[in-house]
């Protein structure tokens, strides 16, 4: 699983970081999402999955 995200997307949320906080942070001065792991193992795969479907502005890209 590879991970992306477009931080010029990011409506700042927090869904991403609230689903699968070992992949996703926020960075502090504006909330936009942070990738902490852009190929995350198959233990935090389901999580990473759950985070994408809940990003209101579908800002994360996963590749299988």
């Amino acid at each position: 699983m590879k991970v992306a995200v477009d931080q010029h997307k990011c409506v700042s949320s927090g869904m991403c970081v609230m689903n699968s906080p070992d992949v996703f942070d926020q960075r502090d001065d504006d909330g936009v999402v942070v990738l902490l792991q852009p190929s995350p193992g198959t233990d935090h795969a389901d999580v990473t999955r759950d985070a994408a479907a809940a990003c209101p502005a579908l800002a994360i890209h996963i590749e299988e």
